[in-house]
């Protein structure tokens, strides 16, 4: 897979009650390029997406994470995450950003997530890239995602001392333009 960057761009929207509906929305289309119906497209999709897996995540956190041998929220996206990018319709990981991965799979893997970490940390709520993938757009866009619940010390212990609304993690999307 070759990437090529072609320009770029400057745990939102969770849950209506948490309070983060439409963080993403205001970091989405503040550079001055013309707007292009088809970028414009993939980028609501991105933020569709975000809504609804950190939704999920939340959801089943709350509902079915009760002791540290249950079944992790962040293992039932990865699963999620996988079955997307099998059937064709978009790669999405889940990136640690403290430097302490619960699994090293987690890590940033290339300059983007690298820089979108610093970016996310920094207290950006929405980074991205047009990148071409073997001739064809793609967007690679980044949201961060914070610490919303107690039980998630459950199986990360490591984030008791995180300032709210800090970022442990972010997700990285890679999307087709159409």
């Amino acid at each position: 897979m070759r990437l090529t960057r072609l320009t770029g761009g400057s745990l939102i929207a969770l849950l209506i009650a948490a309070g983060w509906l439409g963080s993403l929305s205001s970091g989405i289309g503040q550079t001055k390029a013309p707007a292009d119906p088809a970028l414009e497209r993939t980028r609501d999709q991105v933020r569709m997406l975000d809504d609804l897996y950190k939704t999920v995540v939340v959801f089943i956190t709350d509902k079915y994470v009760h002791k540290d041998t249950d079944v992790s929220a962040g293992t039932a996206a990865v699963t999620l995450f996988s079955a997307m990018k099998a059937k064709g319709w978009h790669d999405i990981r889940l990136v640690d950003a403290t430097d302490q991965p619960f699994e090293e799979n987690n890590s940033p893997k290339d300059a983007f997530e690298k820089s979108a970490v610093k970016a996310l940390k920094g207290g950006k709520t929405y980074v991205e890239e047009v990148v071409q993938i073997d001739g064809k757009p793609f967007l690679r866009a980044a949201t961060p995602v914070p610490v919303v619940m107690k039980k998630c010390v459950l199986c990360h212990p490591h984030y008791a001392d995180v300032k709210e609304g800090e970022p442990i993690g972010i997700l990285s999307y890679i999307v087709p333009i159409k």
